[in-house]
């Protein structure tokens, strides 16, 4: 199979199978360890965890689809940690994140997940994203739906911020610049006021609680493309809405994203929040 620009139907749903399976096998690993003392190291800071498990996993998955696509690329996190850069191209390429929620791993908080996105022409074509912990497995494909263990989801259809949900992250920076800007978004959406925040600890479950209607809004800046390939499709698929925080289209490497079940409500947030721009993935 070529890296090129073509690809079938066919092919994103053996891509898609081949996902899912991977998945699974990568949840029970997690799974198996997910009570047990782990081997916990640093990245950037205090904040920024990686256990032998995400870098185990990340192996697991990339050696299983490199042998059933080996033309394709691979972007993940713990690779990209080690110091292997890969440029994104139009061509195949996973965005994989082997644990979303390390800091809940390591400290047993059971929103933990495998993200598994597939871009072709640097769009997002599959997302799995797998929570072994609550045995969620939350799917699309493109132009197809999106899925909780099979059964179709929908956003909410919230328009109004201050009946609104909001999913946020704090991040692993703890400098005092970020931790200001953090601190003063979220004090505007308190504010305005918003109806409730709260945190998963996870990107990846943060929009797939979106795509299910649970949550009616997410942003965040800081997050990384492996982060939000898979759970963005879901939410678009879901029928929500995907942006750069300032409206413009998403764009997965600007390290930040709005998403929301309304483009009404998406927009009332992108207009109150302060927004900064960062080194791009």
């Amino acid at each position: 199979m070529d890296k090129g620009t073509e690809f079938s139907f066919s092919i994103i749903e053996e891509c898609f199978t081949a996902a899912i399976e991977i998945a699974r096998q990568a949840g029970e690993v997690i799974k198996a360890a997910f009570q047990q003392d782990k081997t916990v190291m640093l990245k950037d800071g205090s904040a920024d965890l990686v256990t032998e498990t995400d870098q185990r996993v990340e192996q697991i998955i990339i050696s299983f689809l490199q042998d059933k696509f080996p033309t394709h690329c691979f972007i993940g996190e713990e690779s990209v940690a080690a110091g292997k850069q890969q440029a994104f191209t139009d061509g195949p390429t996973w965005m994989i994140d082997p644990i979303d929620g390390t800091t809940n791993f390591v400290h047993r908080w059971p929103y933990v997940a495998v993200s598994i996105g597939l871009c072709v022409n640097k769009e997002v074509v599959v997302g799995v994203v797998y929570n072994p912990i609550l045995d969620e497995m939350f799917s699309a494909k493109k132009n197809q739906g999106a899925f909780l263990n099979n059964k179709p989801i929908c956003v909410g259809k919230q328009t109004e911020l201050s009946a609104s949900l909001l999913v946020q992250e704090f991040g692993s920076q703890r400098d005092d610049k970020s931790v200001a800007f953090k601190q003063g978004n979220i004090l505007k959406m308190l504010k305005h006021p918003v109806q409730a925040i709260r945190c998963c600890g996870s990107a990846a479950l943060d929009l797939c609680m979106l795509a299910t209607g649970a949550a009616d809004a997410y942003f965040e800046f800081g997050i990384h493309c492996w982060d939000i390939a898979a759970g963005g499709l879901i939410v678009k698929e879901a029928g929500g809405y995907m942006a750069d925080t300032e409206g413009g289209p998403l764009d997965l490497m600007s390290r930040r994203c709005l998403a929301a079940g309304t483009e009404q409500l998406a927009i009332q947030i992108s207009r109150m929040i302060d927004h900064v721009r960062l080194e791009r993935d």
